[in-house]
């Protein structure tokens, strides 16, 4: 298999990070290289000091997007969960890439407050932080993305073999 990028972007637990580590696992088992870019982890170790400006996201995705680019160049199959707010530097990160795919985590706002695993929604309620995409600051949802998960309404299965019969698909045709 070539390098190949993955990208998952969604609002804050609708599911990014679920279903990558679920796709790395098969990946894995099939003894592909591969990273998981984390978004969480990224912006502790690489975007340290990073707001939640526009700007500051979108730095942060570029410096998400070099990384996965070194890497897909090497050969790996990377997954980077990250909600990557904004259409526009998505766009530049597949044209940057090259072997990419998007894959559109989808879960209605009310859901991933529901789920709210690191507490982001609920502490935006509160006042006690701003500029929280879905609620403050907005999502620009892919136009065409590669794949869409549905995570309201199908298990991460489900979710999980989309994902894997797309990257199979992309392989096959490379």
């Amino acid at each position: 298999m070539s390098g190949l990028t993955v990208w998952f972007t969604g609002l804050s637990s609708s599911g990014k990070t679920t279903i990558s580590q679920a796709v790395r696992e098969k990946l894995l088992h099939g003894s592909h290289k591969v990273e998981w870019l984390d978004g969480d982890a990224v912006r502790q170790h690489i975007s340290k000091g990073l707001g939640y400006s526009k700007e500051d996201r979108d730095e942060n995705i570029r410096r998400i997007g070099f990384v996965a680019e070194l890497l897909t160049r090497n050969g790996v199959i990377v997954l980077v969960s990250a909600i990557s707010p904004y259409r526009a530097v998505r766009d530049e990160m597949r044209l940057r890439i090259g072997n990419f795919l998007e894959v559109y985590v989808e879960a209605p706002l009310e859901v991933c407050q529901q789920r709210d695993i690191n507490g982001i929604y609920r502490r935006a309620l509160s006042g006690e932080i701003q500029h929280v995409t879905g609620m403050d600051d907005p999502y620009e949802p892919p136009l065409s993305p590669d794949v869409i998960c549905h995570t309201a309404r199908e298990t991460r299965d489900e979710s999980v073999a989309k994902v894997m019969d797309r990257v199979e698909s992309y392989n096959r045709t490379r």
